[in-house]
């Protein structure tokens, strides 16, 4: 195989240049070249690759083709295994990316650690020296097992490794630690990152070898380096929580193998992660009497029905443009309603500042927050409280009607098995035979909600 031998591409208009200028010679644009692996071909022969040789891949129907069930392992995190669809696939790619200090390293390792005993393992750090990671297994109690570890930021050195290893599953932490001797550029750079994670994917789909990367994300909360990374791996996590608090929550924002937007919960202890089995619990704060501005709704994370607390505060503006604040919600959405409420509802807001707050940091994207979220800022409005066994859910539409979601049968059932006794919901969610011990109150309006609590 030819050496392989670098290039600058342009990031605008991708044409390419054999040395870097401040200037793409062809659009014009500046400091829009980026350092790209260009490699010769192996032969003269078409029908080889210009990696290794590989043959061209075969066309065949997709009718001809017998789909196979994936096997998976449990990695002994059952959290961990809802979050990636059942458990690990070999051969699949999970990229992890947090905030520093929330728990990856904590997290992976535990796992490794529970997989140590019936898959082969190794731990690749980047980051830390094989003594720190050492201690830290010693400090949570965690059984090394067969475990290997190895401290090397090259990816040539670290596959070889890997060849020699032969393990079933490996974790690479970080991947913006890595640097291929292919490109010039510093480690952590768009190049270096692409490059090495690219070459760490291709060896996982040869060998079948379940790979963890760990990634670092930017100010803004999402995964630094370039966006082709997310779409190189075949799972995304998100790892969020606050450094300082007790929970933590893994989301699944991309699953090739597994429903997205999926759940996991856990709790910091002295001894590492634990995993929390009944979530709603802990984003319910009972109140020991009823307050004004809080009502229970029933979100749903993947495939799992949520209980979570949703707060308003309204208070008295002295502003010439009040304040519209929410934390967990989107802020557009909280502007609508209130303008849906004053067409519809006959309550006008506009010198009021609204404050709307889901408790514990879950964060709702789902339209079935509307109704709780009109009724919390209505029930703080007026200073009257809600009844304290009750639970909401529904779209609020701009015509005033409440519009069904999906799932209102599991969402029902699940409100019902922690005790509550009465729930508003859209008509069309209503079920047939009832939830037992619970009524359920079916509403059309905006203003039937209104009148029903």
């Amino acid at each position: 195989m030819a050496k392989a031998k670098t290039l600058y591409s342009c990031s605008e208009c991708g044409a390419q240049a054999p040395k870097w200028s401040g200037q793409c010679g062809d659009c014009g644009a500046w400091n829009t070249l980026i350092e790209t692996v260009a490699v010769a071909p192996a032969t003269n022969n078409p029908r080889f690759s210009s990696y290794a040789g590989d043959v061209v891949a075969e066309v065949r129907a997709l009718a001809d083709i017998t789909p196979s069930a994936e096997s998976r392992t449990e990695t002994g995190l059952s959290e961990l295994d809802r979050v990636l669809g059942g458990g690990l696939v070999p051969g699949s790619v999970v990229l992890i990316g947090g905030d520093p200090g929330i728990g990856k390293s904590t997290l992976l390792l535990q796992t490794l650690s529970a997989l140590g005993h019936r898959l082969r393992a190794l731990y690749v750090t980047g980051e830390e020296s094989p003594e720190q990671v050492s201690l830290r297994a010693f400090r949570l109690g965690l059984a090394a097992g067969d475990t290997r570890l190895v401290a090397e930021t090259s990816v040539e050195r670290i596959l070889e490794l890997a060849r020699i290893e032969q393990p079933q599953v490996m974790v690479i932490d970080s991947v913006q630690t890595l640097y291929t001797s292919l490109l010039q550029s510093a480690p952590g750079s768009v190049a270096q990152v692409r490059e090495g994670a690219a070459q760490l994917v291709r060896f996982a789909k040869q060998t079948g070898t379940a790979l963890f990367l760990v990634g670092h994300v930017t100010k803004e909360g999402t995964l630094a380096g370039p966006r082709v990374l997310e779409h190189m791996v075949d799972t995304v996590l998100y790892f969020e929580g606050d450094p300082g608090g007790r929970y933590r929550v893994i989301r699944a924002i991309k699953n090739r193998f597994g429903a997205v937007n999926e759940l996991g919960v856990f709790a910091m202890t002295d001894k590492g992660l634990r995993e929390v089995s009944n979530p709603s619990a802990i984003f319910l704060s009972r109140h020991e009497e009823p307050v004004p501005g809080s009502v229970i709704m029933v979100t749903r994370e993947g495939t799992r029905p949520l209980l979570v607390e949703v707060q308003a505060l309204v208070a008295e503006s002295h502003l010439s443009n009040p304040r519209r604040v929410t934390l967990g919600l989107e802020q557009n959405r909280l502007s609508m309603l209130l303008a849906v409420l004053h067409r519809h509802g006959g309550i006008a807001l506009t010198d009021q500042d609204v404050f709307v707050n889901v408790v514990g940091g879950v964060r709702v994207s789902e339209t079935a927050v509307d109704l709780a979220v009109v009724l919390s800022v209505l029930s703080s409005f007026r200073d009257r409280p809600l009844a304290t066994n009750l639970v909401v859910f529904g779209e609020v539409g701009l015509a005033g009607e409440i519009r069904p979601v999906p799932n209102g049968q599991e969402r029902l059932r699940e409100a019902a098995k922690h005790g509550f006794k009465r729930a508003i919901v859209p008509v069309a969610n209503v079920p047939k035979g009832g939830v037992e011990g619970m009524e359920i109150v079916g509403v059309k309006r905006l203003g039937e909600a209104l009148e029903n609590i």
